[in-house]
């Protein structure tokens, strides 16, 4: 019942802030790597885990697209753009496109 509580509230407020990307438990923050030449200038994507473990089960990613240990995936925009990790799905067909017309959708702006 509690959970379900929870849900609610978090469905609610994504739906009355369209656009905006908020970290809640569960949620993983992907830092930009070190030496990074635009990690400045781009916030770090933030991977709204809780969401996608509703519609998926565990093993659609994990181990297949995803390995199991933080730190263990190289994750970067080109990698996506190539289709590996997020851009396994996020393609334009599965789910939509990573792309700059949707930067919002994963790099959260404080």
């Amino acid at each position: 019942m509690r959970s379900n509580i929870y849900a609610s509230v978090l469905l609610i407020s994504m739906t009355l802030t369209p656009g905006v990307v908020h970290a809640v438990f569960g949620d993983i923050t992907l830092q930009r790597a070190a030496g990074d030449a635009s990690a400045a200038d781009t916030p770090p994507a933030v991977f709204p885990h809780w969401k996608h473990r509703i519609h998926y089960k565990c093993y659609v990613c994990h181990n297949a697209i995803f390995e199991m240990k933080a730190g263990a995936n190289k994750i970067s925009m080109k990698a996506i753009a190539d289709g590996k990790y997020c851009g396994a799905c996020h393609n334009g067909k599965q789910a939509w496109a990573v792309g700059f017309d949707s930067c919002n959708k994963c790099h959260k702006q404080e």
